[in-house]
Formats: C-alpha cells, sequence, structure tokens
C-alpha cells in the first residue's frame, strides 16, 4: 500500500520532474545569445573605383569588336600596344612617383584594349605579356615608394589589381585552348634548396598566395579597405639533403599544420601565386639562405608545439597564427619584417561581420596584400579560364553580401539552434584536449559557428540563382556576364531572399 497522500507525487515522478526543471534550465542557459563585441570606427575609407559607367562601355565596346572580325581588329589594338610598351620603357628608365600621371594612362589604356583583345584571341599572349611586364616594373619601382602612403597604395592596387582585372576578364572571353593557366613572372634567382612544382622551380621560403573555394574564403579575400584576389597565405620548406618539399599552413580547423605538396593542392584553390624574397634585399645580400631559415623556423615551430588558428588576427601575437602570420612570423624571426603596408579594415558593417566571427584586430596582414610588398617578387602564376570563373562567381555574391553588411544587415543565425551549438562546442573542446578537430574549430564560439554556417548557405544559395541568371546571359547574348553583371545579378537574387533569410521564400 501506497504511503504517499492523495494527490502526492511518487518518488519517480518527483525525480522526473526534477530532472526536467534542471534540463529546462540548463536548456535555457545555453540559449542566452552571448554580448556582442564592441567594435570601433575607424578613420580611413575604402578604395572605390567608382567607375560603373567605364565598365558598361567597355562592355558595350566589346559587343561591337564581337561583330568585327580579327584583321580589322588587330591593327588598332597593336599600336595601342605599342604605346603601352613605350610607356612601360619610360617607367623602367625612370624613377617615377606613384602620383605620376603616366600610370594612369598605363592603366586607362590598357583597360580600354581589352575588348578588342577579347575579340581578337591571336593577339591575347602580347596583351598578357605587356600586362605582366607592367606588374613586374611596379613591383621594381615600388622599392623606392613609401607603400604605406596613400597615394602610393592606391597606384599600386589601381596597377596590380587593376591590370589582373583587366586581364581576366580578357581571359574569361577567350576559347580554353588560347589561355595557359600558368603565368610566369620575374626570375628570382635563390640560393635556398629547389624543386619542381608544377612546371616551376620553387625554393625554400617561397611563399603561396593562394584563393580557396569556400565561400568563407571569397570574404577574406574580399574583406578589406582594398578587396582582392587571395585568401590563404602557406610557406614553402625544401630539405636541404633530400629535397622534399613540406608546406607550413595554418587552417582554421586546426591551426598550423605541415602538409605534402599534394595535401596542399587537394583543398581546393582557385588560384596559386609564388612569391620569393628579392635577391637583392639587404637580407639576402648578407645571408643567401636567410629565406630558408624562415622555412626552418616555421617547420621547427610547427613540429615543437600545437599553434592554435588566430581568429583575432593579431599579428604581432605568435602565441596563435592565422595564415599570414605563418610567413610573417618565420620571416619576423629572421629580421625581415613583411607586409610593409599593412591591410586596413575600415567600413562599419564590414568590421561588425567580421568581429562577429571573433575578428578583434582591423589593421592586420590579409593575404591578398602580401603582393604589395616590394620585399617580394610574383615568380608564378596558376588560373584557368573555367576555375577564374567560379572565383569571379563567389566574389560578386560576397560584394553584394557586404553592401547588405553596410545597410545594416546583421550576419544572422538560428537562435533555436543555439544550445545544441554549445554541446557540440563543449564535445569540440574535449576533442582538441586529446589533439583532434571538433566539429566547431578550436578558438571559434558556438555563436560564430552557426553565424558561418548561416553565411555559407546563403552565399551558396546566392551562388546557385546568379549561375542560373548567368546562364541566362551567356545563351542570350553569346558571351559571359563580365564582373559588374555578375555583381548585378547577386544583388538581384539577394533581394529575392529578404535580408535575414539564407535561402529564397519557398
Amino acid at each position: 500500500m501506497s504511503t504517499d497522500q492523495p494527490g502526492s507525487r511518487t518518488p519517480w515522478a518527483r525525480r522526473f520532474f526534477s530532472a526536467t526543471l534542471i534540463l529546462a534550465a540548463v536548456w535555457l542557459t545555453l540559449s542566452i545569445p552571448e554580448s556582442e563585441a564592441e567594435i570601433g570606427l575607424a578613420e580611413r575609407a575604402p578604395f572605390i573605383w567608382g567607375q560603373d559607367s567605364t565598365w558598361f562601355e567597355l562592355e558595350r565596346n566589346y559587343a561591337e569588336a564581337r561583330r568585327s572580325d580579327c584583321e580589322t581588329l588587330r591593327p588598332a589594338v597593336r599600336r595601342a600596344l605599342d604605346s603601352v610598351r613605350s610607356m612601360l620603357e619610360d617607367i623602367a628608365a625612370t624613377d617615377r612617383p606613384p602620383t605620376d600621371p603616366l600610370f594612369r594612362r598605363v592603366e586607362q589604356t590598357l583597360f580600354a584594349i581589352a575588348p578588342s583583345v577579347a575579340g581578337c584571341p591571336e593577339v591575347f599572349p602580347e596583351y598578357l605579356t605587356t600586362a605582366t611586364r607592367l606588374r613586374d616594373l611596379v613591383k621594381i619601382r615600388s622599392t623606392s615608394w613609401r607603400v604605406d602612403d596613400p597615394a602610393t597604395r592606391q597606384t599600386m592596387y589601381r596597377l596590380l589589381y587593376g591590370g589582373r582585372a583587366a586581364l581576366e576578364e580578357v581571359m574569361l572571353q577567350l576559347p580554353a585552348a588560347d589561355v595557359a593557366a600558368l603565368v610566369r613572372g620575374l626570375e628570382e634567382p635563390s640560393s635556398a634548396p629547389s624543386a619542381d612544382l608544377m612546371g616551376v622551380t620553387i625554393h625554400s621560403g617561397d611563399i603561396l598566395v593562394s584563393r580557396g573555394g569556400a565561400a568563407t574564403s571569397a570574404l577574406i579575400a574580399r574583406g578589406n579597405d582594398f578587396p582582392g584576389n587571395f585568401s590563404h597565405v602557406a610557406l614553402v620548406h625544401i630539405d636541404a639533403t633530400t629535397r622534399e618539399v613540406r608546406i607550413v599552413e595554418s587552417h582554421i580547423e586546426k591551426g598550423v599544420a605541415i602538409a605534402t605538396v599534394g595535401e596542399y593542392l587537394r583543398d581546393t584553390k582557385l588560384r596559386i601565386m609564388v612569391m620569393r624574397l628579392r635577391h637583392d634585399h639587404p637580407s639576402v645580400k648578407a645571408d643567401p639562405m636567410v629565406a630558408h631559415s624562415a622555412a626552418v623556423h616555421a617547420m621547427d615551430d610547427a613540429r615543437s608545439r600545437h599553434i592554435p588558428y588566430d581568429f583575432e588576427m593579431r599579428y604581432d601575437d605568435p602565441s596563435k597564427l592565422f595564415c599570414s602570420e605563418v610567413a610573417s612570423a618565420a620571416y619576423a624571426a629572421v629580421g625581415i619584417r613583411l607586409w610593409r603596408g599593412l591591410s586596413t579594415i575600415s567600413t562599419p558593417g564590414l568590421r561588425a561581420w567580421l568581429g562577429a566571427f571573433g575578428v578583434r584586430y582591423f589593421e592586420t596582414q590579409e593575404p591578398s596584400d602580401l603582393e604589395y610588398d616590394p620585399q617580394l617578387s610574383v615568380v608564378a602564376e596558376w588560373r584557368d579560364p573555367e576555375t577564374l570563373y567560379q572565383d569571379h562567381l563567389d566574389n560578386a555574391v560576397t560584394e553584394a553580401m557586404l553592401e547588405g553588411a553596410e545597410r545594416g544587415e546583421p550576419l544572422a543565425y538560428d537562435r533555436s539552434l543555439l544550445p545544441m551549438a554549445r554541446l557540440m562546442k563543449g564535445y569540440s573542446v574535449a576533442l582538441n584536449l586529446v589533439g583532434h578537430e571538433g566539429p566547431i574549430p578550436e578558438g571559434m564560439s558556438a555563436t560564430a559557428g552557426l553565424r558561418n554556417r548561416w553565411y555559407t548557405e546563403r552565399h551558396a544559395a546566392a551562388r546557385a540563382s546568379v549561375t542560373t541568371k548567368a546562364d541566362a546571359f551567356r545563351m542570350a547574348n553569346g558571351y559571359r556576364p563580365p564582373y559588374w553583371r555578375l555583381l548585378e545579378m547577386a544583388r538581384a537574387s539577394l533581394a529575392e531572399f529578404g535580408p535575414r533569410s539564407a535561402s529564397p521564400p519557398a
């Protein structure tokens, strides 16, 4: 016979009720959003081309060039190329300041003849050689410039990034058979151990700057006062005895790691650029093996300790390293400071979004900006038209999303998933303690993990919509939509979704 009074609960019922209350309290606690970090305002302003009418005029010129034949286009193109080559010889012969009007004339001429080059593929090799020569000369001339000066930085950006943009718009309109994936740069000599990488001689201490295929890779490349083409940095180490090649790099998922060439290339790479310390650098003159010494330092450091990924992007603290820091910390150990011009992230919306991912330092070392360091030469760059098109699709969607950030749109996430995400974060921490990767990377909060998921899903949905629109454009017009058209399509696709949705309405 039960001794409980009428209406009282049995012991098991009381235990069940208590357990339910505890679980509910825990779940509610796990559901409390974390406080948002205070992100200050910046004093700088981002670079803006402000030339939309020029881009559409170039497209109209290309449509007209398509209606002509190469025989008609070739003479004018070659005259323009001769003019550019003459200007480049003037640049090579005279140490001009970055504000010299000649640089702007070169830029404008390269853009102006691009539509005719795209309409006459047989002159493309000359255009490619000229654009590459311009890049090499700017890199050489910048050794005497103050690269942290705003006017200098704008000139370098317009010529290096702008020259690449003009070249790639041409490449995307040409038959794939007319475009080589490998473009060689300067033959920069080095005494460091060497090996072959996809037909290019690389040396220990070389820096590989690449673009990943993830949505966040595009965000890293474009999320800058000077939007760029690259999202990842890695350092080459070549054993002096065995010539074995290893790549030292830092991943969001696991921190600093050492990879074989095969492992490095298996991660999606939409483009790769090889950069090398100049042979006339004072440190190289003092010690021809200094670049190899930097690579040895990076290898020894990676082998001696676990180095977490640095989500804060604090470039002067080697206890944690994001990808750029792998190279800069290694070279700092041998007395060389890379990134002579630091990256700046100034717009409020972008700062807020990056802050929501854990970034706390907005003057830092972005992968794309290493190209503007005059201490380094570009040795080679790989890209092919189809891969390049994927890069442009990703960029257009990213830029359109960042325009939303500047309008005050939030970097959203599904708050109903927060308790489960925090449990998964606890599981990830336990795995990290025994040397394994968890579902949420070390150093990333559960909330940031959910935001990453939302961002990736929204980017993928918008990208799929833009791809459909771009295919229809190509069917209707007979050519791939140029970048400014892709950006228009991305804006339209995101407007269809609404500011918070990760996908279009059903």
